[in-house]
């Protein structure tokens, strides 16, 4: 049994139902493969920056470097996943920042954030296809990323170390980091609620959630994609 939609970031793609045992589960298209192979590209580069940053942060780390083929070896290449990182995250942004941009239903979604801890869905406005807080991870990722590129050029001295002081390089190497660790903190955030969040995983895996997980968490972005379907077609809405 298929049910077509025209709309899903602007693509078509077909909203699908499979068959079986009752309850019978709704599958909606969240994000196409290219932009999951996007998503893991960049999560794997920023794994890889973490692991190599750590590694020359504190000597007590410094093992970490056994991973990328020693110190030097670390150093060489730590600036290289860093630009690839950089690039990676460009094209996500383009692919996502329109959808990111705060509006009011955002506003009364944090003000409820107790709401949001206990899982009390009912008490939360209907929300399009990103919440204020995945949105708070977009913007600051964003900008994170951005300070450490180009704080981490103003340091890299193979190719700029004559283009800045001592100085201007002890101010970028504090900023470099300081925005790595929150960076580090943002992504450890993200993943919890990702687990948290149970069905949450399954977008970034398969492309599709449940209908009941859309319904219960961006309600508004499932009546965009599915129309009136949420209020007359057989859908779980246990959000499982």
């Amino acid at each position: 049994m298929t049910i077509h939609t025209d709309i899903r970031d602007g693509e078509t793609r077909p909203l699908h139902q499979d068959k079986g045992a009752a309850p019978e589960v709704l599958y909606v298209p969240r994000y196409t493969g290219v932009q999951r192979v996007n998503h893991w590209i960049t999560a794997i580069l920023f794994t890889l920056l973490t692991l190599s940053g750590l590694a020359m942060f504190s000597p007590y780390l410094f093992s970490l470097t056994g991973l990328f083929g020693g110190g030097q070896a670390t150093r060489a290449i730590h600036p290289w996943f860093g630009v690839a990182l950089a690039v990676s995250f460009v094209f996500l942004f383009v692919r996502f920042w329109k959808l990111n941009i705060p509006n009011k239903d955002d506003v009364e979604w944090s003000k409820k954030i107790g709401d949001v801890v206990t899982n009390r869905e009912d008490r939360l406005p209907e929300l399009g296809k990103y919440n204020a807080g995945q949105k708070m991870v977009f913007w600051g990722q964003t900008g994170l990323i951005a300070v450490m590129l180009v704080s981490g050029l103003m340091i890299w001295n193979t190719y700029f170390g004559g283009l800045t002081t001592i100085e201007t390089q002890r101010w970028a190497l504090l900023a470099h980091s300081l925005a790595a660790v929150v960076a580090i903190a943002i992504i450890v955030v993200h993943i919890y609620a990702g687990i948290w969040v149970r069905g949450t995983g399954r977008a970034m895996v398969r492309g599709t959630v449940t209908g009941g997980w859309a319904y219960r968490h961006h309600r508004k972005w499932f009546r965009q994609i599915a129309g009136g379907l949420a209020r007359r077609g057989p859908v779980d809405k246990r959000g499982s």
